[in-house]
């Protein structure tokens, strides 16, 4: 059985956000918990793990994503990353629907390589600040946001780009409110750095300290971006300093398209089988 390791929006290895990819046979999914022991192996942020369906139906693929310690809703780096080895494999071709927990998910690839990912936009509900995360983010907090129960995270508002930037966060504390994790963001301070915000994110509840480019998260981005510098579509920059990726922005109402490139930088054997 082959497993790749795939970076994710970004156009060079060892950049984006790394995922596992293991396409599986028309059988279908093994047990959830070999699953589980693969992803915790892989060690990375998401492993994504598909196999084909039947033709005729909604969907072509059905689709999966593990972290290290539990199955998420909706995962946008692990899912560009398997449309990304479908199309370099010859195994599927223009757009690809996948069955997934957050209803059926459609890549598309164009002739450059890039995958338009198309996904319900999360909603978001104003809050008050929890003093725990503003405590574990150790800054201002000017804003947060509930973005509902499919995506699970807080969107929080910074000062500015630097702030985001300078973030060292108390994981542990982070963990303890509850939900998915917390999305920190800001404008970006220069006009012509080719973005238009930053983020990073925070899911040490989900095993994940901090994730490099969190597709998923710009579904709430998106929204509370545009409404903001009043574009549909954006840029956003998202990661740490040592590894970060692009993620462009589409908002379509209800849904929102979120595209970028992939690299397979590792294409092994998995020697354990289900």
């Amino acid at each position: 059985m082959r497993i790749r390791i795939v970076d994710a929006f970004t156009d060079r290895p060892f950049g984006g956000n790394p995922a596992g990819v293991v396409l599986l046979g028309a059988a279908g999914f093994p047990d959830t918990a070999w699953l589980q022991q693969v992803a915790a192996e892989v060690n990375l942020s998401e492993t994504a793990f598909a196999h084909p369906l039947p033709a005729g139906g909604d969907a072509d693929w059905a689709l999966r994503w593990l972290t290290p310690a539990a199955e998420v809703n909706l995962c946008g780096h692990a899912t560009l990353a398997t449309a990304h080895v479908l199309h370099t494999t010859g195994a599927a071709t223009g757009t690809v629907r996948f069955a997934t927990r957050s209803g059926v998910l459609t890549t598309t690839a164009d002739d450059s390589g890039a995958i338009t990912m198309d996904f319900p936009t999360a909603p978001l509900t104003e809050v008050e600040v929890p003093p725990v995360v503003a405590e574990a983010l150790g800054t201002e907090v000017l804003g947060a946001y509930d973005t509902g129960a499919n995506l699970g995270d807080l969107l929080v508002e910074l000062a500015d780009e630097k702030a985001v930037r300078a973030l060292e966060p108390d994981f542990a504390a982070l963990a303890s409110p509850g939900g998915r994790g917390v999305i920190a963001t800001a404008a970006a301070e220069a006009a012509d750095c080719g973005y238009d915000f930053v983020s990073r994110g925070f899911f040490p509840a989900v095993g994940i300290d901090e994730d490099p480019v969190t597709g998923s998260a710009h579904t709430a981005l998106a929204p509370f971006w545009s409404a903001r510098l009043g574009r549909d579509t954006l840029v956003g920059h998202q990661g740490p300093a040592h590894r970060t990726g692009l993620v462009r922005t589409t908002l379509r109402g209800d849904r929102t398209l979120l595209t970028g490139s992939a690299v397979t930088v590792i294409d092994g054997e998995l020697l354990t089988a289900p």
